[in-house]
């Protein structure tokens, strides 16, 4: 560990605390329908989408007729993309004459964008032209991240409302984030990457020699567009194989620094909307605290394991940080940090391979997947994510000093408390079943690159990562039919599974009356309730999980020390 290490972890979180009041003030205002500086701009553009498409602006619906509007629109949205992915070689822009996708690989391709997960069993400068990656990919990396946020933008109605039974429109809200949100960030954010270095063409790829001789394909293509939306809406999937370790989509360390800015913004800011639209900021601070601590905490293990290096190697002489798998030009501060960002939320970015992380290190990005994305999480999904976990604290909260449980003002009874966990056994249901079948499985083992407790964390990353919405994966996972099925339904349930209970509880919040705080109330913006939320988050994951990590990275990280490797 260096200096500069913790200098970049510094100067980020400082720069993310900063941005999250003005962008979490911004965002309530255009969810709120108030008008905003580029109102002039988009209200026009927006009364127009509505005449042409029929919708109602005043119109509001219940949280099932929402949850309809919502997976409607991601069955079409999956549609298209997957049509597009079949026809490709027929459609403009392909100057590389790219073939259409195997029915398999396109089927998960389309479900990974519909759900904002983007998992990855190709590698894109090999496999899509131009016209997939911007109609298909890159539009689905601003829908999907919309959906997301929109159904963040229901739920807390849900909390702030009392007496109703609507939670806002869908269709009002998926346009408003894209219209007003994701696409001014994006103009500005694609100005900077091409600034730095990022390709923004229609160009085909260029052959030339190295000095040494041989012959190297440089892509070019309009990478700068889809890599900002990539970040910003925590979708993750790379122009190229290689992600943002490329040079291509990441090739200075302020676009590294910028790219993770990126990832964290929407979801930080949305816990600042969260506390102005339920009029108290405490609220969004005290979430954004709980969403801080499991944070550090998680960068700080992940870059300790990864600078102390591997002792084997050091055996033999050569001591220093864990290179493996990483960028010379980015170093292991830089790389721990990406990755805990990255699995922070539903992103699965990356600027180094986690599958060369050290034992430990890797489990980080592993155990951040497993407490259900809600360390700032997916835009959108890491928000009602968190929550459905505040509603659950504050109920254990209430049956431990033998009082009703109070969410500001609004009793938390059977109901609720059902819908959050049924939210909750979304991810080890969808994580541990799937993992044990692979684990036996011939065809599943097939494909992996590390025997021993590696392969065993391979498979449970692959199946924490698509359960999470978040799509990386320790590299050595190799794809056939199994694999294309089994992520691909485990990534449409981790998305709707959780979403639509999130959605009841939120139609379930907003129909209660709200009654005035008594003495015996339980606040939640309270240090007490932040260090009983961060509690509750953790306990929860490690009852759950710890069993079957203690067989793959900690089972590792100690035959390490005997000498094993894998």
């Amino acid at each position: 560990m260096t200096t500069a290490g913790w200098l970049q972890f510094a100067a980020f979180f400082i720069i993310i605390i900063a941005l999250t009041k003005p962008l979490g003030s911004y965002m309530a205002r255009v969810f709120e329908g108030e008008r905003t500086w580029l109102s002039p701009v988009f209200a026009p553009v927006e009364r127009f989408i509505y005449r042409l498409s029929g919708v109602r602006a005043d119109e509001e619906m219940p949280w099932h007729v929402y949850a309809l509007a919502m997976l409607a629109f991601s069955a079409v949205s999956l549609a298209w993309i997957y049509l597009v992915l079949r026809t490709q070689q027929w459609l403009p822009f392909n100057p590389q004459h790219f073939p259409n996708l195997a029915p398999d690989l396109a089927w998960n391709t389309a479900i990974s964008f519909t759900t904002n997960t983007n998992w990855q069993f190709y590698s894109g400068e090999s496999t899509m032209s131009y016209f997939s990656q911007m109609a298909a990919l890159a539009w689905h990396n601003f829908v999907s991240a919309g959906v997301g946020i929109a159904i963040s933008v229901a739920v807390i109605r849900g909390v702030a409302r009392t007496t109703t039974k609507t939670i806002g429109n869908f269709w009002v809200d998926l346009t408003r984030c894209c219209l007003y949100l994701l696409l001014p960030i994006c103009v500005i954010g694609t100005l900077v990457l091409v600034m730095q270095g990022v390709p923004q063409n229609f160009n085909a790829y260029h052959t030339v020699k190295t000095v040494e001789g041989a012959a190297q394909t440089i892509t070019g293509g309009p990478m700068a567009s889809q890599e900002v939306i990539k970040e910003l809406g925590t979708n993750g999937g790379g122009f190229v194989n290689a992600n943002s370790a490329s040079p291509n989509e990441n090739p200075t360390p302020f676009s590294n620094l910028f790219e993770m800015v990126m990832i964290f913004l929407i979801g930080a800011s949305l816990t600042y909307m969260y506390g102005k639209m339920v009029k108290d900021t405490r609220q969004g601070w005290a979430i954004f605290a709980a969403m801080a601590i499991v944070f550090v905490a998680g960068f700080c293990i992940a870059y300790a394991f990864e600078g102390a290096g591997n002792p084997l190697i050091h055996q033999l002489g050569v001591n220093g940080p864990n290179m493996e798998g990483k960028e010379c030009r980015l170093g292991v501060g830089a790389s721990a940090l990406f990755a805990t960002v990255t699995t922070d939320t539903s992103c699965g970015a990356a600027n180094s391979s986690h599958d060369s992380f050290m034992p430990l290190g890797g489990l980080v990005p592993l155990v951040n997947m497993q407490l259900g994305e809600v360390i700032f999480g997916g835009v959108g999904s890491g928000l009602y994510g968190m929550i459905v976990f505040v509603v659950l604290t504050v109920f254990i909260a209430g049956l431990m000093v033998g009082r009703t449980p109070e969410f500001l003002g609004k009793k938390i009874e059977k109901r609720e408390v059902q819908f959050a966990i049924l939210a909750i056994l979304v991810t080890p249901v969808l994580v541990l079943i799937p993992s044990a079948i692979a684990s036996v499985k011939h065809d599943a083992l097939a494909t992996l690159g590390n025997a021993g407790p590696h392969g065993l964390s391979e498979i449970l990353y692959a199946f924490s990562s698509t359960n999470a919405n978040n799509g990386s994966a320790f590299g050595g996972l190799g794809s056939n039919f199994f694999w294309n099925i089994a992520t691909g339904v485990n990534m449409f349930f981790g998305r709707f599974a959780v979403a639509i209970p999130a959605l009841a509880l939120a139609g379930a919040l907003a129909g209660k009356k709200a009654v005035a705080p008594g003495i015996g109330t339980f606040t939640t913006n309270s240090t007490i309730f932040v260090v009983l939320l961060v509690g509750t988050i953790l306990i929860v994951g490690a009852l759950t999980f710890f069993p079957a990590d203690a067989l793959g990275p900690i089972v590792e990280h100690l035959l390490m020390l005997q000498g094993k490797t894998f």
